[in-house]
């Protein structure tokens, strides 16, 4: 049985026909419902079928490079807390934190990273009506199982969610609420291409063991923060904390037997950039990826369209700090690596 303006009714108010958005979706805002299911995509022009079984691909060697300085320095807090602790008592701290790297395989853990850490939703059972058939539509094109990933919503106006780690795979409620079928389902695509390669499993374990060194970040942003509203107390810590650090990093200068090691302590200064580089490098492989699935010519819809409705220019704004540190292509090197994979 079903209402007026159903996802899953053929007719429309009147019984006479598909029903049909009156407005056009990038121009309008957001309808109070999904829009109706999705025609399918055309196949691909051309070469088969790509599949993700058996393929380990460079993505896959990205994220673990990404995954070291990450690692390091979690180590490097998890072991300081152990010191805390007592060096006796402390190790079974850091053997604890490396054997925890196990609880990742249960599906409850991962639920609780996306919805806790990633703050992402499960879809409501009328967008799951709206997800279903282009979720099926483009695993197919992918060729993975369904029943391996899990649908959950970002409340986001960007195109794309930030690119979730596991079996995980995100929405945002501006494609969902505004695209039209087709576009959905290469936006999806895009999001499936993030765990295509060899990387569901290395991501979720790679994220995990970065929580300790994301939480020590997220302290040193406070502490900056405090430096800029109460400078006195503010510097007072942070110099203390600047202290320590050089202290440490000259010991390790002057006392270490082998160069890798110094050289990780000097992450902090040059691993931003890259880490924030190769970011970028995987958002415009995902959507190579999506294109080799038939998606290119689509995606560069969506990303125009996006940006006609944000009044936004192609390029990425800011200054040249923001510029090297954004995680995300700007919508013009994304039409243009997608341009050059056509």
């Amino acid at each position: 049985m079903t209402g007026p303006h159903d996802p899953n009714d053929q007719n429309g108010p009147t019984g006479q026909g598909p029903w049909q958005p009156t407005e056009p979706p990038y121009f309008g805002g957001p309808s109070p419902l999904p829009p109706p299911p999705p025609r399918a995509q055309l196949p691909p022009s051309g070469g088969t079928q790509p599949t993700a079984r058996g393929r380990v691909e460079i993505s896959a060697a990205t994220a673990l490079l990404s995954a070291v300085p990450w690692f390091f320095w979690s180590f490097v807090v998890v072991s300081w807390l152990a010191g805390i602790v007592g060096f006796g008592w402390g190790w079974i701290l850091v053997a604890l934190w490396v054997l925890s790297g196990a609880v990742v395989f249960l599906r409850s853990v991962e639920d609780l990273v996306a919805r806790y850490l990633f703050r992402l939703r499960k879809p409501t059972l009328v967008e799951q009506q709206r997800l279903v058939p282009v979720w099926q539509q483009a695993s197919v094109r992918a060729g993975v199982d369904t029943a391996k990933y899990f649908l959950w919503i970002q409340e986001s106006d960007e195109v794309n969610a930030s690119p979730t780690p596991g079996h995980t795979v995100a929405v945002t409620r501006w494609a969902l609420y505004t695209l039209p079928g087709s576009h959905l389902e290469a936006v999806i695509a895009h999001e499936l291409s993030h765990h295509l390669g060899g990387r569901t499993w290395l991501s979720l374990l790679s994220f995990w063991y970065s929580i300790p060194a994301r939480c020590a970040l997220i302290a040193v942003r406070a502490i900056v923060r405090l430096m800029r509203a109460v400078p006195a107390v503010g510097c007072a810590i942070g110099g203390f904390l600047l202290i320590a650090y050089l202290g440490i990093l000259l010991a390790v200068l002057t006392f270490g037997k082998s160069i890798t090691f110094p050289l990780l302590f000097l992450t902090p200064f040059v691993a931003p950039p890259i880490l924030a580089w190769l970011s970028r490098r995987e958002v415009k492989q995902a959507d190579r990826r999506a294109a080799v699935m038939g998606y290119g010519a689509t995606l560069v819809q969506v990303f125009y369209g996006w940006q006609m409705q944000h009044q936004q220019t192609l390029g990425r704004g800011g200054s040249r700090r923001s510029q090297l540190m954004s995680s995300t292509p700007s919508v013009v090197e994304r039409v243009q690596a997608l341009e050059g994979s056509g």
